[in-house]
């Protein structure tokens, strides 16, 4: 019935987030499938045998007189082995939904690291909990002295909830961090404008036109089209590629680049930017992400065709590029020599702030040819989205706390029994309702302490 449930909420949620995301996808949705519910059903079956059938099982050998001789004790097998049997499903179905065996192995070895690390440092304190009580009242005394009897099972309950608030705290520390992240790294004053096809004779007057118009300069950047024709002499040709993305990249022509300097908004990752014997011999730098797709290493030597004529070059450096910075960026940039010749438009990027919006009007009469593109819509539409996305993140939230508190709940209830028998023998002994409740509450202030300190470190 649960997981009936689970899963109707699950495909309501679904259905929620699909119509909150209608405004910005242009084509319908995919109808959803069965499949998702029936992972679920198995999910919620394979968890439940996997760590209810181990006790289940040891019921059958408990002897009858246990009911009324409850020092007759129960089966005395180990349960290393019954629970290991949980342990390896469980790990299984972490690997399946991670759909990587590194992914997995990475949150598999995360959670083991993490509950040898609490189990230890729990375990120390349950221990050591002794000096702290007798500096404290009889309740003090008796709810951490049961702690400390009990140091198995304390240890055991104060893990489940130390990982269980491990996990809630990751996500509310990054739900929110999607958006958040991504607008601080870029800057207020990010260029929210794009000039193309700026000739060469255009760019002194291009110049002249920010400056009378109280506009700050426009760095531009040489523009070149060109052909990746072959790596290391080896042709390249879309049929060498599996993937979609990479074919298209070498069907198409570059927008190659040449400068002495790097751009402030790269960095060399790997190599070095070009020396003058670089600049006399000619060499070129590549993006990293495009040398990752393409595999191109430092020294492969690139033959490139531009107007119908060719050229080699080799690699000497690999650039990591700030895309966030909205600025202008080349996947290669050649030296100067090499590319020169050839013929040439200049590309701009630049900040205006909206109180400057009809100044665009009259740039494009002074300068027809010009294209210029307004990304300010485009990053409103993309923050959009990206509100959307972490409201999405949120809802998804909401079903891991509710998650989470059903641990902490069920890591409350495993001693339960033991406590009420507890009580009622305090109870027998002469101690008071109230000294009954504050000795328990001792006991949940100590868990709740040690286990919200290892969830925050862990987190």
């Amino acid at each position: 019935i649960a997981a009936v449930l689970g899963c109707a909420l699950g495909f309501g949620v679904q259905q929620l987030l699909a119509q909150g995301l209608t405004e910005f996808i242009a084509v319908e949705l995919p109808r959803p499938s069965w499949l998702p519910v029936a992972q679920g059903m198995l999910l919620a079956f394979v968890l439940l045998l996997g760590f209810a059938l181990p006790p289940l099982m040891r019921l059958k050998r408990v002897p009858a007189l246990r009911v009324l001789r409850r020092d007759l004790g129960g089966p005395q097998e180990s349960q290393v082995l019954s629970y290991g049997a949980a342990i390896v499903i469980l790990a299984s179905l972490i690997l399946w939904q991670a759909g990587s065996l590194k992914l997995g192995a990475y949150v598999l070895g995360g959670f083991a690291g993490a509950g040898l690390a609490f189990a230890a440092v729990s375990y120390g304190a349950l221990r050591l909990s002794a000096a702290a009580g007798s500096l404290g009242g009889v309740a003090w005394r008796y709810g951490l002295a049961n702690l400390r009897r009990r140091a198995r099972q304390s240890t055991v309950q104060i893990l489940a909830l130390a990982l269980g608030l491990t996990a809630i705290l990751l996500l509310t520390v990054t739900h929110g961090d999607l958006l958040k992240t991504w607008r601080a790294r870029m800057p207020a004053d990010a260029p929210n404008r794009f000039i193309l096809n700026i000739q060469p004779d255009q760019r002194e007057p291009l110049a002249g036109f920010f400056r009378e118009h109280g506009l700050p300069p426009v760095a531009g950047y040489p523009m070149v089209r060109g052909r990746l024709m072959a790596i290391n002499s080896v042709e390249v040709s879309a049929e060498n590629y599996s993937e979609a993305r990479t074919r298209r990249l070498v069907e198409r022509e570059f927008n190659l680049s040449y400068m002495d300097e790097l751009p402030s908004h790269n960095r060399v990752s790997a190599g070095h930017w070009f020396s003058s014997s670089d600049r006399a011999s000619g060499a070129v730098s590549v993006e990293e992400g495009i040398a990752r797709t393409l595999s191109i290493k430092l020294g492969d030597r690139l033959t490139w065709s531009v107007g119908g004529q060719e050229f080699t070059a080799p690699v000497t450096s690999i650039r990591r590029l700030d895309w966030d910075s909205m600025r202008v960026n080349f996947f290669v940039i050649a030296t100067p020599p090499l590319l020169e010749r050839y013929p040439t438009s200049y590309i701009a990027s630049f900040y205006l702030s909206g109180s400057h919006g009809a100044v665009m009007n009259q740039l494009t009469q002074a300068f027809p040819n010009l294209t210029i593109v307004d990304m300010s819509l485009v990053l409103r539409q993309a923050l959009a989205v990206m509100d959307r996305v972490v409201e999405a993140v949120q809802l998804v939230f909401l079903f891991a706390l509710a998650a989470g508190l059903l641990v902490l709940y069920a890591a409350l209830l495993a001693t339960e029994d033991e406590r009420v028998r507890e009580a009622a023998l305090m109870r027998a002994l002469g101690a008071s309702r109230k000294q009954v409740a504050a000795a328990q509450r001792v006991e949940f202030i100590a868990i709740g302490l040690v286990a919200g300190t290892l969830a925050a470190a862990g987190a």
